[in-house]
């Protein structure tokens, strides 16, 4: 599980900034084992580093790692992502979910007969005061991407395991990010 993002080095001991990925960065005080994906292939293997100190920089935290000593050392670190293992993961209140868990899972419409919206490709955090869903159209035809808040009152359940969302969206949404209809493209082209 990702908890943060190498952003660049700070300082000249091998110190390095981060964009801080985890709702709970108070838990960087039980950690000394972490593990470093390269930006280039975040399936690929992970490599295990000890975590010598942090400390807080106002949105971001700044992390030193033993063995990491100078600035070309943590240079060679940039973009690459922390991570921990799923089971050292922080225990959620009941109806929270991890951001992690909801990309790739379907978004089903409990109000259109349980139909599939689309992919869930990203989760926007900061576009808005809601938590945003970036949905992937299942068909393109009916528009490229969707936000979609991530709301409790049109979030009904999150199966993580079989990974899907099951939501009742108001009537509308859908049809936000939907492409122009041929009527629609002549009044806009019309000036009238």
């Amino acid at each position: 599980m990702l908890i943060a993002r190498l952003v660049r080095p700070h300082g000249r001991r091998g110190e390095l900034i981060a964009e801080i990925l985890t709702d709970f960065p108070e838990r960087f005080h039980e950690r000394t084992r972490l593990f470093l994906i390269p930006p280039e292939r975040i399936d690929s293997r992970a490599r295990e580093i000890e975590l010598e100190n942090f400390w807080f920089l106002r949105s971001r935290i700044v992390l030193k790692f033993a063995g990491i000593d100078s600035i070309n050392e943590a240079e060679g670190l940039r973009g690459f992502a922390v991570a921990i293992p799923a089971t050292e993961r922080a225990t959620l209140d009941a109806g929270s979910v991890y951001v992690n868990d909801l990309i790739g899972c379907r978004v089903i419409d409990l109000n259109r007969d349980g139909s599939d919206v689309g992919e869930i490709v990203e989760v926007d955090r900061e576009s808005s005061s809601a938590e945003l869903l970036v949905v992937r159209r299942r068909d393109r035809r009916e528009g490229g991407e969707l936000l979609i808040p991530f709301v409790a009152a049109y979030v009904i359940r999150v199966d993580a395991v079989n990974r899907l969302v099951e939501m009742r969206l108001p009537e509308g949404l859908l049809e936000i990010n939907a492409p122009m209809t041929e009527e629609e493209k002549r009044e806009a082209g019309g000036g009238g």
